[in-house]
């Protein structure tokens, strides 16, 4: 009986090793994913020698166990739950939302890239909708879940990606006036600044935002499947992609080319997170260059063990760069 005991003790104990969670996320090297298998263009110019890639990360919810070694390996980055998922957020709520950062991210590239070829892209928009206002936020009491933003300091925003931007151009601590409609009924509210969350020395305003309602109209159809990746951090690539596929030249010069980056209708490419097992996923698929956004530059740098990293803060840094390569 007592043997029975202790092997059931130490069963049990396995068990709560590898499967009770601890509050803390690993974050891993994804995939590279070649996006002429995921971006069709109606209007297609012909085929390209190189290809042109999106990188992803896993993030997984630690066991003790995987805790343990996830803090061993150097390329993994453990997170606490709550900077990964908001306050006051459900898992499920969360995915729903970086899937519409994907989708709007997506959109973006289809309107950047046309108008980057000469292509009227009209877009509209009802505004940008606060989903949550984060736990401890300086903006609890002044915005609201259901409120809609319309305008930043006067000038109208129809993205979340402009309102972003436009709130992270700021110094931290400096306030913003927001346009909102509220129950129908538009005001004006004032809210202080902090520091964001996962990008330290950028300024924030700790509400989870979505865009209402918009779409582009397209003089032709781009289609663009990604399965069950989310997040808005493809945005550049997926650009590049486009523009490749319309444009009869090939743009990658007949090599791999990695990357990855937010991309705003300035064409302002930003900041994402776990850039370290972005380069590790790119090695991994052989990609001869990395683009990545200059505030990433750094970071990029520690995880770097073949590729050669090509930093860009614009669109036009990184078309700059394509048109110098030397052809294979």
């Amino acid at each position: 009986m007592r043997k029975l005991l202790k092997a059931f003790a130490i069963a049990a104990l396995g068990a709560a090793l590898l499967f009770s969670r601890t509050g803390y996320f690993l974050v891993r090297p994804g995939s590279a994913e070649d996006l002429s298998r995921i971006v069709t263009v109606e209007q297609k110019a012909g085929a390209d020698a190189g290809s042109f890639y999106l990188v992803t990360v896993t993030q997984q919810s630690a066991s003790p166990m995987l805790l343990f070694f996830g803090l061993l390996d150097p390329i993994v980055d453990v997170r606490q739950r709550s900077r990964v998922v908001p306050p006051g957020m459900d898992l499920k709520e969360y995915r729903k939302l970086m899937v519409r950062w994907m989708e709007e991210s997506q959109n973006l590239a289809k309107v950047i890239a046309l108008r980057e070829l000469g292509y009227e892209v009209p877009i509209t928009s009802d505004g940008v909708e606060v989903v949550q206002v984060e736990k401890n936020s300086l903006a609890e009491g002044i915005l609201f879940p259901g409120d809609i933003i319309t305008a930043v300091d006067g000038k109208t925003v129809y993205l979340t990606n402009e309102l972003m931007d436009i709130v992270q151009s700021r110094p931290v601590g400096e306030t913003v006036r927001l346009q909102v409609l509220r129950n129908g009924e538009e005001r004006e509210v004032t809210v202080p600044t902090t520091s964001h969350t996962e990008l330290p020395g950028k300024a924030a305003i700790r509400v989870l935002i979505k865009t209402l309602n918009w779409q582009p109209v397209l003089p032709f159809q781009i289609e663009i499947e990604v399965g069950e990746i989310s997040g808005p951090s493809a945005g550049l690539m997926f650009v590049l992609e486009i523009l490749n596929q319309l444009d009869p030249r090939d743009l990658t010069g007949g090599y791999k080319i990695a990357g990855t980056g937010t991309i705003n209708l300035s064409r302002k490419i930003g900041p994402i997170g776990g850039v370290r097992q972005k380069v590790r996923a790119a090695e991994e698929e052989r990609a001869d260059y990395f683009l990545v956004p200059l505030e990433n530059y750094e970071e990029a740098k520690t995880a770097v063990r073949s590729i050669t990293l090509v930093p860009v803060g614009t669109l036009d840094d990184a078309l700059r760069f394509l048109s110098n390569l030397e052809k294979r």
